[in-house]
């Protein structure tokens, strides 16, 4: 059974960005990608195995070794989310702007009465 995680609980995680960024490259053998971390291999194959049910990574098998190959489409729902939070926030932002300008007309009209 394939458990389906989202692709933010992988990245949430910075030893997994640390994988992620590792396997951008090209694919990497396990045992490398696990050498280059003070982790225990238990761990980094935990980080593996969540970053393969989100869909950012691939395990592939080339003979009796196994590799990682980064499958980066996955990091758009990131970028879409990003993108639609900037624009919201960015609206929200000209209303304060806005407000906080009428407010500032409205003391000044005011006090010239």
């Amino acid at each position: 059974m394939i458990i389906r995680r989202d692709v933010f609980q992988a990245i949430a995680d910075p030893t997994r960005r640390q994988i992620i960024e590792k396997i951008s490259g090209g694919p990497m053998n396990l045992n490398t990608i696990a050498e280059s971390f003070n982790s225990s291999r238990q761990a980094i194959s935990k980080h593996i195995q969540i970053l393969t049910e989100c869909g950012l990574i691939v395990i592939t098998q080339k003979g009796r070794e196994r590799y990682c190959e980064a499958r980066l489409e996955q990091l758009n729902e990131v970028s879409d989310w990003v993108v639609q939070s900037k624009k919201q926030w960015v609206h929200q932002f000209e209303k304060l702007d806005q407000y906080l300008q009428d407010l500032k007309t409205k003391s000044q009209n005011d006090g010239n009465h």
